[in-house]
């Protein structure tokens, strides 16, 4: 394994957060790092939203700001700009959930064709995103998932969700930038699969447009990479994956033991581990056919793409690689590979305040429930605070 461990480097990772930011920051995961305060916390936030009560300003000035880029495009330029004096890019995400009407999902795709011009032309936003549920309702993906028969109506609203995929992904390849595609729950992603296979085959001809993700706490995605790799090679495409751990862990074991089948999650952390870097090793053996995307927070699995990376002379900057993090988090990974001259970008989040609340909820959630993470995070800022006294 590479023996300059450069994630320890604070000074590099927090170059860009003034003294008040840092500590902030530290108050932050100093919360979240108390489980039973998270629930609460969530709880009174929701309420609070609900009753209208005064509260946006503070969320704004504590969790929001620190986890966000803003409620708008425009609000995000500073801090987009800011990261890329530093070589890290931006993935803006407009990370509004659980809509239901037709005329919301219109509002989703104008918003992320709206961000793909916004970053046309820029080198610091080679990146949009979208969440499939965003574009369409879950139920739709639900039964077409599980082969179930729509009815004339429901057959519409698939053939109009396909139709919203089919014009984002064409203003991308227009556009020349990348699209990435969220992965969601087990029992409605088959149905997305099949979305993102038909534009990969579609759009990712000369280069890969499009990419789908692969949730590798799912212990049946390596399978999966392999068929559709063979997919690609016989249709001549090339292939767009984004390999993440997953974000539906708790969601997924309690509906598995509701209706009594296995649970698609890999057993425990250890062998999600082991399955997300075989996936990603298999996807470096494979290079010439996939471009890769590692979404990752564990710096284990990092060390090893760099190991791997050197292992087969890959250069840092090679266009077919990419890592990438949520913004406000795990900035020693991000800042430090940047630094050494990996392709690096950040989830960057937005969206009004209330709307954005889920998405918030559930990063202080996974914070609490990913031992370690949030203790690591505080360990950094500690020592970033002490280096910065001496």
């Amino acid at each position: 394994m590479l023996e300059n461990k450069i994630f320890e480097d604070t000074k590099t990772a927090f170059a860009l957060k003034s003294d008040s930011e840092l500590d902030r920051a530290y108050f932050l995961f100093k919360m979240i790092s108390v489980q039973p305060l998270v629930r609460v916390g969530t709880a009174v936030t929701r309420f609070a939203l609900n009753a209208k009560l005064p509260v946006e300003k503070l969320i704004r000035a504590t969790v929001f700001d620190h986890f966000c880029g803003g409620v708008s495009v425009e609000d995000c330029k500073e801090t987009v700009q800011k990261m890329h004096t530093k070589n890290v890019h931006s993935v803006l995400d407009f990370s509004v959930e659980g809509e239901e009407e037709e005329s919301l999902f219109d509002a989703a795709v104008e918003k992320v064709m709206n961000v793909i011009d916004f970053a046309k032309d820029k080198n610091s936003m080679p990146f949009s995103v979208f969440k499939p549920t965003g574009f369409g309702r879950f139920e739709i993906f639900q039964k077409v998932s599980a082969w179930e028969d729509l009815s004339a109506s429901e057959a519409k609203e698939w053939q109009r969700i396909r139709e919203r995929f089919d014009r984002v992904c064409a203003k991308a390849e227009a556009a020349g930038i990348y699209l990435l595609i969220d992965a969601e729950e087990s029992w409605m992603q088959d149905a997305a699969d099949m979305l993102v296979e038909e534009m990969m085959e579609k759009y990712n001809k000369e280069r890969a447009v499009v990419s789908n993700t692969i949730q590798c706490y799912r212990w049946d995605r390596l399978d999966y990479v392999k068929v559709l790799h063979q997919e690609a090679i016989k249709k001549n495409y090339k292939l767009g994956l984004k390999i993440v751990r997953g974000a539906y862990m708790e969601k997924e074991r309690k509906r598995a033991e509701e209706f009594g089948h296995d649970s698609p999650i890999c057993k425990d952390k250890s062998e999600t581990d082991a399955h997300f870097n075989a996936v990603m090793a298999y996807i470096f053996d494979h290079l010439n056919d996939i471009w890769i995307f590692v979404g990752s927070h564990n710096e284990e699995s990092n060390y090893l793409a760099m190991e791997l990376m050197r292992q087969k002379e890959i250069a840092n900057n090679d266009t077919r690689v990419w890592f990438g993090q949520l913004y406000g988090m795990s900035d020693h990974i991000s800042f430090n590979m940047a630094a050494d001259g990996y392709n690096v970008a950040k989830y960057l989040p937005f969206g009004p305040v209330k709307n954005v609340m889920p998405y918030l909820m559930r990063r202080a959630e996974e914070n609490t429930s990913v031992a370690g993470q949030t203790n690591r995070e505080l360990t950094l800022l500690k020592e970033e605070r002490k280096r910065r006294d001496n």
